[in-house]
Order: structure tokens, then C-alpha cells, then sequence
């Protein structure tokens, strides 16, 4: 006979107190120890993997037996067993990386713990207080105990002491909201003797001042406050906080504030300029490590140092800060990322940000540029990129206050690269590696990297040729391992030459390598090591590998793709990454990602970087250097240029110069540029360098074309910094050649820039400059790009007639020029200013004909703008269905490319069209929407905006008193970032607002 299951209504797990579970006959019994743990292991994260790593970690905290996985293994099916004999219907899967257990909602506290919190929020947003009070005082019933009290395991009381938390959470919250219910009086009680147990925590001395004070105890509420104060001296040396002493001055002045509870909001209405339950947009956290290695050998003991580190004490206060430090090739760079990929799921759940620093090349990068990047791995778009690098270390720190991030810092120059990178709060950590000992480096621990010892050494060693033939030549191995120092890098290139040879033995490698050192012996140590491998390594290579790596050197990014080996070599077979796999199997380049086409993307150590750069510089002349050079540069050109003509239909809105293209296979690029933009904000690092480097070496052509036509990408994602600095140093290159039309074209992208900036004077000065020698060189192209941006500069300024003019004769030179697209841009633009002068049909038609071009070369970009513009026409004209319908579109257009800027707008705009036909709670609810997306993505005044939206609407339907308030905050907003148009709307609307009531209708 089947067992009967749970019926839906009961508690099966509880952890909420000590461990417990019911089964059919009654409590169920879980034998304590390892079981106990992995069942709360499973219960804590239900319905999730737990990995099995993770529970060996949890039994064992040092170092686990060898038959570790198979104990756990054993306690998984010890628990399975027991589960189902007791009718439990919660089964154990199997998931790699380890265990799922499945359970509803109803069958384990906690999560129905949660559930019920999450569902009293939802009552206290509808207005309804008193059910949400009930409901949480329901939760916190939940609690046997302190959560999974008896568990031993310190990784899981952890977790138990911030569930812990919670509950005091939820039980300060209920009884803020039955103070503001009235019932002071019967609360004092309750929150005196939970002040008792709890005496540091700040909010619920003052529930308790404030509920004697309404009862007429206004000393006992003095009292109380004096108590707090002199007990925080005494046990932290901290004075208490501003809400709890503004508390205090407020019954001593006996503020009548104190006697009114605020009114609940109405009924499903959410509070104005809270988030939603759910946020807008729920990004994936950051994961930036590099792949793991797969044969890593390292020092356990200097890993846990590292890891005790990072993850700090309970007490702890501030960031752990880890400083990996040691000579070149002894395995910085492998051990750091070993080490977070290790501790990144569990400890820091909230992402992996990592950044190799370049700090032993010749331009580390800068901190600012870091911060940038950072920034836009955790949502920020671009153009909400503040310019300085403290401003942008601000928001940074910011965001991450509460999140569990692991930051790492590969290959650091200088403690001035590293200080403006590290997090304010002691959730986080910073993982750093460096040849520097960076002493000054506040907090940081440093730990030396030494060289393998003799049976680590052996074991990478047969790890790489095999442990049979390490133990047939077990003398000649340590031999080998004495030869090279020990040093990591050095005996893995040895030993990938050994591999590539079977034949060898082990001994002569030994021979070979002492006398290449023997050559090199005024090298210091560690680099005569390293050298004497590569030169052995270089000198077994066929003559193409061996160019080719002499060629690679020329390439000054941080990675290399694969099809540079096509165009430095000029080799055109399908996949040119084939060229490099010789020099993987050697250990000259590494492999550091796969692409999205399956291609490999590779790396050079900077030493062999070094090593070939002075090869090259002895055995290729500078005739074949400049060709390769070129070529490599035409490769670069070439893809950018497609990856534009895909996102714009054609060339067009860019202007191109003669400089050489190399061309990849094109089934290769098709494959490569599936998605352009993408792969232009992967490539973004390199493709910037290659601009600066071909204006170092006066390839003045190619700079200036590769910058600008890296503007639809600098556009796109919002890369201003990128775009000055490449057009900056192109523009010195192409000024030293006397390169009249590549100066214009950078000087009418970078008035563009400035458009994007909001700095108007500098943009009038470099498009004024640019028109002019267009206008020399008679290139229609550039002249109708040039009085575009005029045109958008006079709109901005007010000046619609000088605007239109400018559009007009824009729109004749884009004709002459052939350009559709910047038509269509141009038509885009102007229609604004008709729409706005409320000349509808003016502007509907002129949006009509950009939609048709847009269509016909599959501008998504332009076509979504456009019919944006349509929309807001629609709504002008009354047609409020057809124009909901058409932003709609627009809205589901900007969520499947990613554009959350875009979707804010679209948001907005949805709201406008439902509050122009009376449906108060519809425009509500989106303007709110897109309030949360501002805050998100940290866009004060673009949230400003949307409040004011909502003002109007408060005002609208009679609410003076929110609508004040929110208009108050507005202005102060505008007024700090000097939005001048906003804030006139703004200080309108509050004298409005003040003067009297407004009608409904």
C-alpha cells in the first residue's frame, strides 16, 4: 500500500527554533552530525542546487578525507531513505554540481515565513495595516527558537543568525504600524521587555519612547532615551543615531507630530517613489573571472591564508583586502583566479568583478576607466556615467553597500590604481595581485607567492606529461624542477615542450635548458628561468609559428582574437585560429575565453609578450613590420566597418577614409558579427587601442576612420570617455600629417560628443570648425553632418526657426550624399519641432517617410525612435488607443535590445497617454514603473521628471498635500543638476498646488 503523503495544511520542516520534522507517525528523527547538517543545508536553500563541495566544506572545516563526497553521498541517501519511509513527499534530486531537496511552501517554515512577510508588504502598500500587522505577528509565531538552534556547523549558524534578523525585522515592523494604529498603550509591555533582551537596537527604543510618550509618560520616554545613550557609549563608543536623537528633541519641545500617526495610504496604491515589490529589471550579477586552470597546483595552506582573508572576521568593519604579491611567472594571476572561483558562489553570491590592471605594461589603466567599466557591469548605462573618477567611485561604492561582491585586480601597478576601486562595506572584498608590495595600500594583507616545492612541481609536471614518465625519470624530474627554479611559468612551458615530444628524455631537456642558461647568466634569476624555456621553446618552433609569434607582439590589447593570425600572417583559410593552436600547445599564448562563434580568444603572459617583441625587433625588417602592422590595422577596420553597415543598413550617418582593409573569410565574419553591436562592446578594449596605437605610429588614415566609425558604438552604450580619448589622439596624428578631411571628421564626431555631454559651447566651437573645412573640401557628407547637430544645438537653445533652417539644408547635402539614413535622422528630428508647435500633420507625415527608409534598410535603431515620435503625435492628435498601441510596440522594441534608458521613456510616455484619458490608477502605476527604473539605474533627474509627472497627477485628482511634497523634492533635484526648463515647470505647479484645491476633471 502506498504511504499516505502530507496533507497540503501542515508544517513538515521546521528550522525556525532546532531542527524538527513530522512525518505520519509523528516527529521524524535525523540522527545529529552530518545528516542534521546536510538536511539544513538543503532546507536552507530548498528548491535550489547545493553544491556537493559546499557540504563537504560544511562537515569538514579542515582538511576533508579522501572519501569526503562519498560520506556525503552516503548521508544524501541515509536521508532519501528516511523521508520516504516516513511519507515525506520531498524528494532529494540529484543536480550537478550536487542536491536539490523539493518542498512547497506550506511544508517548511521559513519559506512560508517569507511568503507571509512578502504578503504583509503587499497589505501595508493597499493600505491595509491592521491585516498586515496580524499577518506578520502570524510569521514571527513561526519561531520556536533562535533558527536551527543545536546545528554546529559555524557556516550554517551564520546563516541562522541573519534569518535571526529578519524576524526582528518583521516584528519592529508590526509594531510600527500598531502604534500608528493607536494602540500604545498596549504595546508597551511588549516592546519593554523585547528592549530587554535586544538593548542596542536603536528602533525599538524609540517604538517604546514614542508609545510612552503618547501615553502621557513623557519622562519615562526621556528616560528610556538616556538609558540608549549612555549604554551605546559605554559598549561601542558610539553616540546614538540621528533618527533616535531627533526623537528626543522632539518630546522635549513636545511636538504635536508625535501625537498623529500617518494616514495609510488608499487602498492598492503603492506610496509615491517606492520600488515595486518586484524591481523593473532584474540584472545577472557581474561574473568577470577568468576560466579557472584546469591542472592547478598551489600551496593549500597559503590559499586558506588567502581565503581567511577575504572573508574576514564576524566582527569585522572593513573590506578584506588580499595582496597576492612575487616575481613574474611565479602564478599571481593563476592562484588569485583559482582562489575566487573557489569562494564566489557561496560567499559572494552578488557577482565576480575583475579587471587585469596591465600594471607591469607600458599604460596600466586608469582607475577612472576601471570604475566605467565596473559600473556598466552592474547596470549602469553609459550616459549615466558621471565624468570625474570620484564621482564614479561614489556611485560605485553605492551600488555594492549591500551586496556580496568579490572584486579582483590583476597585475596592479601602483596603490594610487588600486584605493579609488575598493568597496565601502565589509560584505565585500578585494582580491589583488601585483609585482609591487604595494605597502601603502590601507588594510591590505600582503602574501609573498614563492616558487612550487620540489612534490608540487612534480605534480605539474605530471599533470602535464604524464605521471608514468615522471616516475620512470624520477632523478632527471627533480633535475628539470632545480633547472628552473621552481618557478611555475617556466616549468609549464618545459614541460609543454616534453609533451609535444615523447621521445625526449627527460634528461636532455635538463642539458638543453642548463646550457640556453648558461647564455643568459646576467639575466637575475627568475627571468634567466623563463627566458632559457622560451628560447628553447622558440627555437623548436617551425619558422611560420615562430613569426607569428614575433608578429603577435605587434598587437597591444589585452587579448588577442583569432582571426589576427589570418591577417598578420595573410593567410585566408576559414578559421585562422588554427594558426595559433601550435603555439597553445607550446604554453606561449593561453587560452582566455571562447566565443560565441566557438573561436578561442587568446593571451600572452606579458613576459613572452616582452620576449617576442625583442625577437621580432632582431629578425623582421621594418618594411615587413609596417605591412603587418597594416594589415593587422585593416583587419580591425574592416570588421568595424561591417559590424556598422549591419547595425545601419549601409554606410551611412559615417564618413570612411582610404586607408588599406584586410578581410577575414566572409562565412568567418558572418558568424563573428551575428550580432555587431555586441561584438563591438566585447571588442571595445582592443579596438580603442588599436586607434591610439596606429596614431602612435602615424597611421594617421586608419586611426581617424576606425574613431569614427567606432561611434556607433560609443553612442550606443554610452563610452564618452572612449570616444574623446580615441578622437583626441587621433586628432594629433592626422594634425601631423596636415590630414584636412580626417581632422573635420573627428572634430564633427567629437561636437556630436559634446551634444551627448551637455556641453554646448564646446560642440558650437568643434562643428563650427568642422563645417568650415568640409565646406573647403566640398564633402556634402560632412556638411549635412555638421548642420544636423546645429540644427539639434539651435533647438536646445530655443532658437526652432534656426533650427529648421539648418535641418533643411541638412536634409539637401544627406541627398547629395546619398545618405537615406541620415534623412531619415534628419526628419526624425525636425518632426519634433512641429509636433511640438502642434502642427501634427507636418510632423506625422515626416515621421511616415523615416519609418519607410528606416524599414527598408532594417535600422532597428532609428525605426524604434521614429515610432516613438509617432506615438507622441498620436496622443497630440487625441488618438490615445492607436497611440497606446504604437508605444507599446516601442516598449517591447527597447526590452529585447536591452535599452533600460529607452524603456523609462517609454514607461513615461504610456503613463502620459492613460492620464490624458482619466485613468488615474493605469498612469500611476507606469509613471511609478518607470520612477523605479530612474532609481535603479541611479538617473536622479530623470527620476526628478517622473516625479513631477506624478505631481501633476496628484494634483489633478485633488491630492495637494503629496503633491506638495513631491514637488518640493523635484525642485530641489533641479536646482542642484541646473535643469532650468523643469525646474520653471516644477515651481509653477507648487504655487498652483498651494494657492487652492484643484478639480478632478
Amino acid at each position: 500500500m502506498a504511504a499516505q503523503r502530507n496533507s497540503p495544511s501542515e508544517i513538515v520542516f521546521q528550522i525556525l527554533g532546532p531542527l524538527e520534522v513530522s512525518g505520519l507517525a509523528g516527529p521524524l528523527r535525523i540522527p545529529p552530525g552530518r545528516q542534521e547538517v546536510i538536511l539544513a543545508a538543503l532546507l536552507l536553500e530548498a528548491n535550489r542546487v547545493v553544491s556537493t563541495d559546499y557540504l563537504v566544506a560544511l562537515i569538514w572545516d579542515e582538511e576533508p578525507p579522501d572519501t569526503a563526497r562519498t560520506q556525503v553521498q552516503i548521508c544524501v541517501s541515509r536521508l532519501r531513505k528516511a523521508l520516504s519511509g516516513a511519507g515525506i513527499d520531498a524528494p532529494i534530486t540529484t543536480r550537478p554540481p550536487g542536491y536539490v531537496l523539493g518542498t512547497a511552501d506550506h511544508t517548511l517554515d521559513l519559506r512560508l515565513f517569507n511568503r507571509q512577510t512578502a504578503e504583509a508588504h503587499v497589505l501595508v502598500r493597499e493600505g491595509r495595516n491592521a491585516e498586515a500587522a496580524e499577518l506578520l505577528r502570524r510569521s514571527v509565531a513561526l519561531w520556536r527558537g533562535r533558527c536551527l538552534s543545536g546545528i554546529t556547523s559555524e557556516a550554517l549558524r551564520s546563516k541562522a543568525l541573519q534569518l535571526d534578523e529578519d524576524r526582528l525585522n518583521a516584528i519592529e515592523t508590526y509594531l510600527q504600524l500598531e502604534l500608528d494604529l493607536g494602540r500604545h498603550h498596549q504595546l508597551i509591555g511588549e516592546i519593554g521587555r523585547l528592549l530587554h533582551e535586544h538593548p542596542l537596537r536603536e528602533r525599538l527604543r524609540g517604538q517604546l519612547m514614542l508609545a510612552l510618550y503618547r501615553s502621557g509618560r513623557q519622562s519615562e520616554a526621556l528616560d528610556i532615551y538616556r538609558a540608549g545613550r549612555d549604554l551605546l557609549i559605554e559598549e561601542l563608543g558610539l553616540l546614538p543615531g540621528e533618527e533616535l536623537r531627533l526623537l528626543e528633541t522632539a518630546i522635549l519641545s513636545g511636538d504635536a507630530a508625535l501625537h498623529t500617526a500617518p494616514a495609510p495610504p488608499a487602498p492598492a496604491r503603492r506610496p509615491v517613489g517606492i520600488l515595486p515589490a518586484e524591481p523593473a529589471h532584474r540584472d545577472e550579477p557581474p561574473h568577470q573571472l577568468p576560466t579557472d586552470t584546469a591542472d592547478f597546483v598551489g600551496d593549500e595552506s597559503l590559499i586558506r591564508t588567502v581565503e581567511a582573508i577575504l572573508l574576514g572576521k564576524k566582527d569585522q568593519r572593513a573590506v578584506g583586502v588580499a595582496v597576492i604579491v612575487g616575481k613574474p611567472g611565479i602564478g599571481k594571476s593563476t592562484t588569485a583566479t583559482h582562489i575566487a572561483h573557489r569562494l564566489s558562489k557561496e560567499h559572494f553570491p552578488d557577482g565576480q568583478l575583475y579587471c587585469d590592471l596591465r600594471g607591469s605594461g607600458p599604460e596600466p589603466v586608469s582607475a577612472k576607466d576601471v570604475l566605467g567599466r565596473f559600473l556598466r557591469a552592474l547596470g549602469i548605462p553609459g550616459p549615466l556615467i558621471p565624468e570625474s573618477r570620484d564621482e564614479r567611485a561614489e556611485m560605485y561604492r553605492s551600488l555594492i553597500t549591500t551586496r556580496r561582491v568579490l572584486v579582483v585586480l590583476d597585475d596592479a601597478a601602483t596603490e594610487s590604481q588600486i584605493t579609488p576601486l575598493l568597496p565601502g562595506s565589509e560584505s565585500c572584498a578585494v582580491l589583488v595581485t601585483s609585482r609591487a608590495r604595494m605597502t601603502a595600500l590601507p588594510g591590505a594583507r600582503r602574501i609573498e607567492l614563492d616558487v612550487l616545492d620540489e612534490a608540487r612541481a612534480l605534480k605539474l609536471l605530471g599533470r602535464v606529461i604524464g605521471p608514468a614518465r615522471v616516475s620512470d625519470e624520477a632523478e632527471a624530474a627533480k633535475a628539470l624542477i632545480r633547472t628552473v627554479g621552481g618557478l611555475p611559468l617556466a616549468l609549464r612551458i618545459v614541460a609543454a615542450r616534453l609533451a609535444a615530444r615523447p621521445h625526449w628524455p627527460l634528461a636532455s631537456m635538463v642539458h638543453r635548458l642548463a646550457n640556453e642558461r648558461h647564455r643568459l647568466d646576467e639575466l637575475a634569476h627568475g627571468e634567466m628561468t623563463i627566458r632559457a624555456s622560451l628560447s628553447l621553446t622558440f627555437d623548436g618552433l617551425g619558422p611560420t609559428d615562430r613569426r607569428l609569434l614575433r608578429q603577435l607582439s605587434l598587437a597591444q590589447g589585452p587579448t588577442l582574437p583569432g582571426w589576427l593570425a589570418g591577417a598578420l600572417l595573410d593567410d585566408h583559410r576559414s578559421q585562422p585560429s588554427d594558426l595559433m593552436e601550435s603555439l597553445v600547445d607550446v604554453q606561449m599564448l593561453d587560452v582566455v575565453a571562447v566565443e560565441t562563434t566557438g573561436d578561442f580568444r587568446y593571451r600572452f603572459h606579458e613576459i613572452i609578450r616582452v620576449y617576442a617583441q625583442e625577437q621580432l625587433a632582431v629578425t623582421d625588417s621594418r618594411a615587413v613590420q609596417i605591412a603587418a602592422t597594416e594589415r593587422m590595422f585593416g583587419g580591425w577596420l574592416a570588421l568595424t566597418e561591417h559590424a556598422h553597415r549591419k547595425i545601419y543598413g549601409g554606410d551611412y550617418t559615417v564618413l570612411h577614409g582610404t586607408a588599406s582593409r584586410w578581410h577575414p573569410p566572409a562565412s568567418y565574419v558572418e558568424d563573428l558579427l551575428a550580432d555587431p553591436l555586441d561584438w563591438m562592446d566585447k571588442e571595445q578594449v582592443n579596438l580603442c587601442r588599436a586607434v591610439e596605437h596606429a596614431a602612435e605610429q602615424d597611421m594617421d588614415e586608419v586611426s581617424w576612420d576606425l574613431a569614427t566609425t567606432l561611434v556607433s558604438l560609443f553612442e550606443a552604450r554610452g563610452y564618452f570617455d572612449h570616444w574623446e580619448k580615441t578622437h583626441q589622439e587621433a586628432l594629433k596624428a592626422v594634425r601631423r600629417s596636415g590630414n584636412k578631411r580626417g581632422i573635420a571628421a573627428l572634430l564633427s564626431s567629437l561636437g556630436t560628443l559634446y551634444i551627448s555631454r551637455g556641453e554646448p559651447e564646446e560642440s558650437r566651437a568643434s562643428l563650427d570648425q568642422a563645417l568650415t573645412l568640409f565646406d573647403e573640401l566640398g564633402d556634402a557628407g560632412g556638411l549635412a553632418l555638421c548642420r544636423r547637430d546645429l540644427a539639434l544645438l539651435e533647438r536646445q537653445l530655443g532658437d526652432e526657426e534656426g533650427a529648421l533652417a539648418l535641418y533643411n539644408r541638412s536634409l539637401r547635402d544627406f541627398d547629395r550624399a546619398g545618405d537615406i539614413v541620415g534623412r531619415a535622422s534628419v526628419l526624425t528630428q525636425s518632426a519634433h519641432i512641429w509636433m511640438r508647435r502642434g502642427h501634427s500633420a507636418a510632423a506625422h507625415a515626416q515621421l511616415e517617410e523615416a519609418l519607410e527608409i528606416y524599414r527598408t534598410v532594417g535600422y532597428t535603431g532609428g525605426l524604434s525612435r521614429a515610432l516613438r515620435r509617432v506615438g507622441q503625435v498620436l496622443l497630440q492628435r487625441g488618438e490615445h488607443e492607436q497611440s497606446e498601441r504604437t508605444l507599446t510596440e516601442v516598449l517591447a522594441m527597447v526590452r529585447a535590445s536591452g535599452d533600460i534608458i529607452g524603456e523609462g521613456h517609454l514607461l513615461r510616455n504610456l503613463g502620459e497617454v492613460k492620464a490624458s484619458v482619466g485613468h488615474f490608477e493605469e498612469a500611476r502605476n507606469l509613471f511609478e514603473r518607470a520612477l523605479a527604473i530612474r532609481e535603479q539605474i541611479m538617473d536622479h533627474g530623470g527620476a526628478a521628471v517622473v516625479r513631477l509627472d506624478i505631481a501633476r497627477l496628484l494634483h489633478r485628482f485633488g491630492e495637494r498635500l503629496p503633491a506638495r511634497e513631491l514637488l518640493e523634492a523635484t525642485i530641489t533635484t533641479f536646482k542642484d543638476r541646473n535643469m532650468s526648463q523643469e525646474l520653471q515647470e516644477a515651481e509653477q505647479l507648487l504655487i498652483t498646488v498651494v494657492a487652492g484645491p484643484a478639480t478632478t476633471s
